[in-house]
């Protein structure tokens, strides 16, 4: 795994995380940023989730506001993890219910785009959903299974992981939305996910495991559900079944130039 120029902040005796006065601006910019790029265009229970979060503006918030509120709807919790985590202690935090979270934020120099999960990224773009017992659920059981799962399984999983909980899209009554944390935590996918340039395909499971992904570009494809609920079904379905077959059947062509060296 690739090394980080960034480094998480450690939590003081109290389990207290202390920022600095820029770091705590580079929140303020994001997030007023953000939440006028996500306007329409993210999906109604992540908007509830970002009301039950309430999120400072002016601050980084601590991960002990965040579980506050995650334990009270959902049993989830945040753990403070560092920059980058291998697979297996990220699998295993998501199947004790706990989404990690690497406590440092980007520069000012990075704002639109960095390759690694920050705080915001993280936050903002991943715990409102975690309100939700759906989502939640979803996320619980991939953690689950891939724990168990081989190195060559989890290569499958994390595609799908990718397609759903990163990069996906969803059909609601008002129209086209984005639950995807990926999204909703990019001002330029934001928009550019919603419009006419990637493709949209209709979610399969199966489908998304065999999607190649590059992690440094828009994408050039998202898979869309058809309601949020249907990925609660898919955690009481055949997961690993559908791994097998993937694998089976095997990736489809790439739909991106191979990254230059």
């Amino acid at each position: 795994m690739k090394g980080t120029q960034y480094v998480a902040r450690k939590p003081d005796e109290s389990g207290f995380i202390h920022y600095s006065d820029d770091e705590h601006g580079v929140w303020n910019t994001l997030i007023t940023r953000q939440l006028k790029v996500i306007e329409g265009k993210a999906c109604q229970e992540y908007l509830d989730g970002i009301t039950q979060l309430d999120l400072p503006m002016d601050r980084i918030p601590q991960l002990s506001e965040v579980n506050r509120v995650l334990e009270h709807t959902t049993g989830w919790r945040v753990a403070q993890v560092p920059a980058l985590i291998p697979f297996e202690t990220f699998f295993a935090l998501l199947a004790s219910k706990q989404f990690p979270v690497a406590t440092f934020i980007r520069t000012r120099e990075e704002l639109d785009y960095l390759q690694e999960p920050d705080i915001f990224h993280e936050i903002f773009g991943h715990c409102p959903l975690l309100t939700n017992p759906w989502f939640a659920e979803f996320t619980h059981t991939y953690g689950k299974l891939g724990l168990a799962a081989s190195k060559e399984q989890r290569i499958f999983l994390a595609r799908l992981y990718w397609m759903t909980i990163e990069f996906g899209l969803v059909d609601t009554p008002v129209g086209r939305k984005i639950y995807g944390g990926g999204i909703l935590s990019s001002p330029k996918e934001t928009v550019y996910s919603l419009s006419a340039e990637p493709e949209h395909l209709p979610f399969d499971p199966i489908e998304a495991m065999r999607t190649p992904y590059r992690i440094d570009i828009l994408q050039p494809v998202y898979f869309v559900l058809p309601e949020l609920k249907r990925l609660f079904q898919v955690a009481h379905e055949d997961i690993m079944g559908m791994v097998h077959e993937a694998m089976q059947l095997g990736l489809h062509k790439p739909r991106f130039p191979p990254k230059a060296a």
